[in-house]
Formats: C-alpha cells, structure tokens, sequence
C-alpha cells in the first residue's frame, strides 16, 4: 500500500490515541485519521476501520478500497475495567492489521514510551523472568527478544535506582532551549543562537528566579542528580556557562549528588574554554552528540558540523579530564544504509565512548522533516531489527551494556532508543526521567516538572532512607509544565514560580 488515506470511524470517542498509535505502527507512511465525528475527506480511504462500542462488547470490522468486507471482530469487555477493555481492544485490533499486513511488530501492542515500566513493576512484585516474559507475550504480543531485553533493562535500572533516596531525594533538569540551527528532524522546544543571543542573559535571570525559588523550597531535600539539557546548552558563552554553574553550585546542597550532567551536545557548540568551566564546577558527565560520522547526511540533516569537529570536541574533553562521556547516534536517518551505520559504529569504536545511546528516527509533526516531506522523498529512511542488532553487537565489543530503553511515537522501523554504557559510566538521569520513581524538578522555558508520589493503595514498607522501592511500585506523577515559548516564559516566569507553589500545596508536599 502505497502512500494512501486510512480511516478509523468510532460510534463514540474512546481509546482514540492508542487505536490511531497502532493503526500508525502498521502504516507508518500513511495517513491515518481516527475520530468518531463526522469528517468529509478529500481523497478515498483505501482502508476503513469501523469500531462499535456496544453496552458489553466491542465490534471491529471494516474495508478495504474495492474489497469486500474485512472478518468482524467481535468480543466482550467490562467497560468499568479500562485497563482491561484497552487491551483487549488492542488485541483485537493487532490481530487484524496483522493479517492485513502479514507483519508483525517486534514490540506488539505496546505503543507508550515506556515499556520497561511494565517488567520493572512485575519485578518489584516478586514475579519470576517466566513469568514476566509470559505476561508480555500473551499480553501485548511483545517478541521475546524485545521482552528479553526489557527485562535485562528493568533489572539493571533497579540496581542503579537503589543507589537513590526516594523518599528524601529529588533531581533537577535545567533547559537552555537554544541551538546553533535547527536539525531537520527535531521538535523540541529550541531557538537559533542567532535570533536570541542578545536575550541571554534574561533568560539567566529569569532561571535564577525558578532557581532561588527551588533551592529554599527543596532545602530539606537530598539533590540527587542534575541535568543541564536543551537545546544545546553549551551554546551559551563560556561567561554565561560560568554564571549558571555558579548560581547552581552555591544555591544546593551537592553532598548527596551522584551525577552533574551537562548535554554539550552540537561538536560545533564546544570550545576548549567552555569545557575548562565546566570542569571547574565540577560537571561529572557530558555527551558530545555526533548523530552519524557521515559528513553528507550531516549537511542534510540541518548540523553544522563535520565528523571531524566531533573527534576534535570528543579528543579535547578527554584531554581534560571528562572521564564519562556520552555520544547520541540515530538510526533511520535521510539516506543512510546499514553499511553507512556500520561505518559510524567502526568510528564509534575508535574513539570509545563512556556512554552510547542509540536513537531510532522519530518522525514528529512539529519537524522540518514532517513538514517539508516531499523534500525528502527520495531519501530512504531505514531502520530494522538487523541495524539494531549491529548497533548493540558494536556496544558489547565496546563493553557497555544496555542500561536504558525509551520508544517515540512514529519511529522508523517500529524500534526503539536503548542507552548503552559502560559499568559504572550509565546515565542516572535518563533512568529517572522514564522511570518516574523520583520527583524531578524541571526550570527553563518548556521544562516539565513531575512530581512522584506513591500510590496511597500501596503498603509502605520502607525500612531504609534509600534503596527500598517497595513503596514505589505504583505511583501518581503529577506535572507542572513551563510555557515553551522564550519570549512568554521571560514575561511570565512569576507565574511559572506560582504554578509550582500551587501544586506543591495541593499535594501537601513537604
């Protein structure tokens, strides 16, 4: 089926996101529309969907363009359950575009972005690996090599979230939404340097504000982790870095901080000078992000630097002591084959990073690369098992294993981005901001803050300040998102402060 309408009709709005997230895992190149409302479209579906919500059943039927009708699926449900009416609807609904397509999808019904999450609660409730691989099968049709390697994952981020203090502990993200240019395929909130370098500074005062803010509210808290990301923070002068890591450095506590992250990121942001005060205030780890060692794919996808420039940053951070480093790669990318990842992976492997993290192409809405699609049409964009597979064979000749897993709406090849690194070098961070087993508070334009409380039906049982997750198995996470907007975060960083105080109130928090 080529580039074609597909169309899902509901009689009433239920489950519309996840029927349209699976319906786009099948169809990944086409457009899907799913709505119970009454649309008129202006081409012919080439596929029809039809899902009837009855008092204690569902029916999915439907056809295809000059076909007759498809099979109807019909099966009972508890409404009252809807954990339990989703996932049979799921169910039900991958049977048949699985027949219709003759695919099948390496990680089954699953389209959220954190699978893990599901081995890691079967874990904590003293279920086996058996069990646990069974579960995710019959489940949500997850192969067992995607289940395998969930499980490895949950298992290795347990022990390393044992190393946190739950119930007294929290973690910090701080966001620098600028970047040198815009790369074809991001949706994140960031700006080109260009347009707001003489901004700045006013973007510093007003994170120092959330920063006062944060540091007197949270003085009785334990600070855990910090993570400068963006954007590009390392687009700010080597002035500007000095007077944030200051700020940072003599408003908090670090006697309990086990890791002080600052995403360098763009090889052609990173100076020697920028390195040297990061360094000084005591930053432990940095990525330097080179996305593919290929200098024309570079060009194309908006990055303004070469594979050399990345070596050059990658050598410099090293010679100045930077002993954890990570580098960002993405598979999928305009016009790359397995051999052009292969040749990345053999540049990987020469220069040896502390960290690996394998990204698979998310194709956002928001994006260059979305919305200017008929530019790239001729670019094939390929990722498959066999490239993961390549990717993770490299990461074990490097000694690193995987450590964590995320997925993203519309990936290339229906995959996934796995963290790779070596014992003792893993990101506790990027652990934390998937698991949501600590509250991270976020500051910066576009930064959501999340709040994690254990579920109240849950028994606590902690006999320790830290490493006891037994209240943690079921929480609540509340969010408090900052506007994206610079100009609108400036004006109203107050107000952002105020959102803050409110919800710390309305949770009792403490």
């Amino acid at each position: 089926m080529g580039r074609c309408m597909i169309i899902a009709k509901l009689n009433r709005p239920e489950y519309e996101y996840d029927i349209h997230s699976l319906i786009r895992a099948f169809y990944p190149k086409q457009k899907v529309s799913c709505t119970s409302e009454e649309k008129a479209y202006d081409e012919p579906a080439d596929l029809v969907i039809l899902i009837d919500y009855g008092e204690d059943c569902i029916s999915i039927n439907g056809y295809e363009k000059g076909e007759d009708r498809l099979p109807e699926h019909r099966f009972e449900v508890d409404f009252s359950d809807r954990r339990e009416t989703k996932n049979r609807l799921k169910q039900e609904l991958y049977r048949m575009l699985s027949n219709l397509t003759q695919t099948k999808l390496p990680w089954g019904t699953l389209t959220g972005i954190r699978p893990t999450k599901i081995p890691m609660k079967l874990l904590l409730e003293g279920k086996g690996e058996d069990e646990i691989q069974q579960y995710m099968s019959e489940t949500y049709f997850s192969s067992k090599e995607k289940t395998d390697l969930s499980i490895a994952i949950a298992k290795r981020e347990l022990s390393l979230l044992n190393k946190l203090d739950y119930e007294h502990g929290y973690s910090l993200y701080i966001g620098i939404p600028f970047c040198p240019t815009t790369c074809l395929y991001c949706s994140f909130t960031s700006y080109p340097l260009s347009a707001w370098e003489s901004r700045v500074d006013d973007y510093l005062d007003a994170l120092e504000k959330e920063i006062d803010f944060t540091a007197v509210k949270f003085y009785h808290k334990r600070l855990n982790s910090v993570y400068i990301g963006g954007g590009t923070p390392t687009t700010l002068s080597p002035r500007q870095l000095d007077r944030l890591l200051r700020k940072i450095k003599c408003s908090f506590d670090f006697s309990d901080c086990l890791e002080f992250t600052v995403e360098a990121g763009r090889p052609d942001s990173i100076t020697k000078d920028k390195l040297k005060v990061l360094k000084e205030w005591g930053v432990t780890r940095i990525s330097v992000n080179p996305q593919t060692m290929r200098d024309e794919t570079l060009r194309l996808i908006g990055r303004r630097h070469t594979a050399a420039q990345t070596e050059e940053s990658f050598y410099l951070a090293r010679e100045l002591g930077f002993d954890n480093i990570n580098m960002d790669l993405i598979l999928g990318l305009p016009g790359e084959t397995i051999e052009d990842v292969r040749y990345t992976m053999e540049q990987m492997k020469a220069l040896l990073p502390d960290n690996l993290t394998v990204h698979s192409l998310a194709r956002k809405r928001a994006a260059r690369l979305t919305i200017n699609r008929e530019e790239y049409q001729d670019y094939e964009m390929v990722n498959t098992a066999e490239h993961m597979n390549l990717t993770a064979s490299y990461a074990a000749d490097m000694g690193m294993v995987p450590y964590y897993l995320y997925r993203q709406k519309s990936m290339a090849g229906n995959m996934e981005n796995v963290g790779y690194a070596l014992p003792g070098k893993e990101g506790l961070y990027n652990i934390l901001i998937m698991e949501e087993k600590q509250t991270i508070v976020a500051l910066g334009a576009g930064a959501a803050t999340k709040f994690v409380i254990p579920a109240k039906d849950t028994k606590v049982e902690a006999t320790r300040s830290t490493g006891d997750l037994s209240q943690y198995i079921n929480t609540k996470v509340e969010r408090v998102e900052n506007v994206k907007d610079v100009s609108h975060y400036l004006e109203r960083v107050d107000g952002m402060i105020e959102r803050k105080m409110k919800k710390m109130e309305e949770l009792s928090w403490h």
